[in-house]
């Protein structure tokens, strides 16, 4: 019964994910992109502070530590990314923008190579971040688009390449806060930063912006279905099934963000945009292929002495602090 209950909440989650970039697609059509962005935030960010209040035995960061870690998860993970990639979807679909942010788990060990000392870089992993890489261009430049298509894919690699180095610089600070409040916390920096760099783009002032139906269930279904209920259930998958495997909920999200938008708005993918989505999958199977064969191992021998719901698989707290940033 667990396993169907894992089953059934990994594919929850990749459903509301994989929507949650058709909800940017309608938000957009009548909010400016950036803006937008730090509505959800400031949305999801105070939802789930006020779970961390109610559930957390401590709420607030303390010590530098705990501070450093916040803002530099809220600049770059909350804040950049996601001005980059609201931007980026006013020019792509939201079939191309799940695709090329699937990119960020193949750039995260690129920058953990060289920023962080234990982590090691073979030939096999070179080879992966050159496929993802590659997997980018062949969606950027598909059908021979050189205007506005590339602007928003090169916006997109940029929300994926601050993804992907908040991550590793977060993974590098070691604080007790517990992963609830650290990121709400975030969020609300990150909210924060979007609102100032709102401003500085002279976007059109918050209590300005004229709102429809559309725009309001956009935003209320990001904040509060994608970004509050897609994040339970992501640490409620990943303490049961672990960082290796509920990591591939990445590449579900793309092929659910293609198939609604296909069946639900008529839009479709070129050849090219295939293609460049299967040498990301591939550059990504290089680099975890190894983790993903121990995770099997690991998952046949738990299965062959009888699986006990009580004794879960907790993940370290690198594995955790990379989990924290997982929804879309």
């Amino acid at each position: 019964m667990s396993r169907y209950r894992n089953l059934a909440l990994f594919l929850t989650l990749s459903v509301i994910w994989g929507t949650a970039y058709l909800a940017i697609d309608a938000g957009l059509a009548t909010l400016p992109p950036v803006l937008f962005a730090a509505f959800r935030y400031d949305v999801a960010g105070l939802a789930l502070f006020a779970f961390a209040v109610v559930r957390s035995d401590r709420w607030r960061p303390r010590t530098f530590a705990e501070w450093r870690l916040v803002a530099v998860g809220g600049l770059l993970v909350i804040g950049l990314n996601f001005a980059f990639l609201f931007s980026g979807q006013r020019y792509v679909g939201g079939s191309i923008a799940a695709i090329v942010a699937s990119t960020a788990p193949v750039l995260t060990p690129l920058f953990a190579r060289f920023l962080l000392p234990d982590e090691r870089f073979d030939r096999r992993g070179i080879v992966g971040v050159l496929l993802g890489l590659a997997g980018v261009v062949v969606v950027a430049t598909g059908g021979g688009s050189l205007g506005a298509d590339l602007l928003g894919v090169v916006l997109l690699a940029l929300a994926a390449v601050s993804f992907a180095l908040g991550t590793v610089l977060t993974e590098r600070y070691d604080a007790s806060l517990s992963l609830i409040p650290t990121q709400a916390w975030m969020m609300l920096l990150g909210a924060g930063f979007l609102h100032l760099v709102s401003g500085l783009l002279g976007e059109t002032p918050p209590l300005s912006v004229s709102w429809t139906p559309t725009a309001f269930a956009a935003l209320a279904y990001l904040a509060l279905v994608s970004s509050a209920v897609g994040y339970v259930l992501y640490f409620d998958l990943l303490d049961r099934l672990g960082a290796v495997e509920i990591s591939l909920v990445k590449y579900v999200v793309p092929v659910v963000t293609a198939l609604v938008g296909w069946a639900a708005l008529g839009q479709s993918l070129s050849m090219d945009t295939v293609a460049g989505f299967a040498l990301i999958v591939a550059g990504f199977a290089l680099l975890k292929g190894g983790d993903a064969f121990d995770e099997v191992v690991r998952l046949q021998a738990r299965v062959s002495r009888g699986y006990d719901a009580e004794n879960v698989y907790v993940p370290d707290s690198s594995a955790r602090r990379d989990a924290a940033f997982g929804d879309d």
